[in-house]
């Protein structure tokens, strides 16, 4: 089988660099339309604009409702297609960037990625997660290429919520355990082929920071401080995490972030992230790993404020059948797991209870 790698076209990192956007886009053509939420509007969407609008560029301003869903998607396409644009720019979280990914991809046109928080590994990659409009997760959607441009403004990072950069690490953290399954298992990359030598080496770098810095720029956010450990912290989350995934694998651990998805209630107000790393740990539990090892990831958890139990992600009192619901969910066709599993909804149902009691006994310790 092959190997394939694939990137975004050019990543940039550091502080202020989102008053460049309208050098880094030069060539991109003269028509752009800008996709931020209200909030972000505020934060750092006009400053966008108004470094694309010096720099010779027409902008058609458009602001994101919420979900990555096939009616907004078609909606903004339909705008941008009216308005002759010739590259898209999303500013935001991973359900903006992935609706202007989607909107670009449509168009055939540039698309340029800027984060506002380092929250997913969704900025670099050639993908979209696609949700239905009461934010049910659907399906991926893959496209022929990834970003022309990711742009990554570290003072603007450090502002954002702790909690939304801790969830960038989860997200992040799920790479290698999740990449490695994927090789002993003989499964494929979300790019295509099998593993490459580059993505893996990649994915293991990326927890080893994690592991390494991940506490002193959780703290450096809390601060609001750009410092050397957030910069570290933020390329792993972003470009380490987002190349390490897509030429790597996806495994358990996001296809049951996924299967939460067929649940109600207050689940749904946890972060991508905080369900991620959950999910990490079911697939540890999965995995059948030592003690010791599982609960090297509880405690980074614990310290950065991210779940580690059932009760911790609003399902304390969840039956065995809404807990068997979710592992269904996860192991439909077509699912992630299935790189790197060959296991029964029964199978993650049991997972998902062992990884809550794993967390409660190292609590009681």
């Amino acid at each position: 089988m092959e190997r394939i790698f694939i990137s975004p076209a050019k990543y940039v990192q550091g502080k202020d660099v989102l008053e460049k956007v309208g050098t880094y886009t030069e060539g991109f053509g003269k028509q752009a339309l800008v996709l931020a939420d209200e909030m972000v509007w505020e934060i750092a969407g006009h400053k966008v604009a108004d470094s694309l609008r010096s720099s010779g560029v027409a902008v058609e301003e458009i602001v994101f409702h919420g979900e990555a869903s096939r009616q907004e998607i078609d909606l903004i396409t339909e705008v941008a297609r009216e308005a002759d644009t010739t590259f898209v720019v999303g500013i935001g979280g991973g359900k903006t960037l992935d609706t202007a990914k989607a909107v670009a991809s449509e168009l055939g046109i540039h698309v340029v990625i800027i984060p506002t928080i380092a929250s997913t590994d969704a900025p670099t990659s050639a993908l979209s997660v696609i949700y239905s409009e009461d934010g049910t997760f659907e399906s991926y959607r893959f496209y022929k290429k990834n970003p022309d441009l990711v742009l990554v403004d570290t003072r603007l990072i450090a502002q954002a919520p702790a909690r939304f950069f801790a969830s960038g690490i989860a997200d992040a953290m799920a790479t290698w355990v999740e990449v490695r399954s994927v090789i002993a298992f003989g499964g494929s990359a979300m790019a295509g082929g099998v593993p490459t030598i580059a993505a893996t080496a990649i994915a293991e770098r990326c927890e080893e920071i994690l592991f390494q810095y991940g506490r002193q720029a959780y703290q450096s956010v809390e601060a609001k401080a750009v410092t050397p450990a957030l910069e570290a912290v933020v390329e792993a989350n972003t470009l380490l995490s987002g190349l390490g995934f897509e030429s790597g694998g996806l495994a358990a651990a996001h296809a049951i972030h996924n299967g939460f998805t067929a649940l109600e209630g207050e689940i749904h107000h946890l972060t991508h992230g905080e369900k991620v790393a959950f999910g990490t740990l079911v697939q540890l539990a999965l995995e059948g790993r030592p003690a010791e090892e599982i609960e090297r990831y509880i405690a980074l958890y614990i310290d950065l404020g991210l779940p580690v139990t059932l009760e911790d992600i609003k399902l304390k009192d969840a039956s065995k059948e809404d807990i068997l619901k979710v592992a269904q969910a996860a192991t439909m066709d077509g699912e992630t797991i299935h790189q790197a599993f060959r296991v029964t909804a029964e199978d993650v149902a049991d997972a998902i209870v062992a990884a809550d009691r794993y967390s409660l006994a190292y609590l009681r310790k």
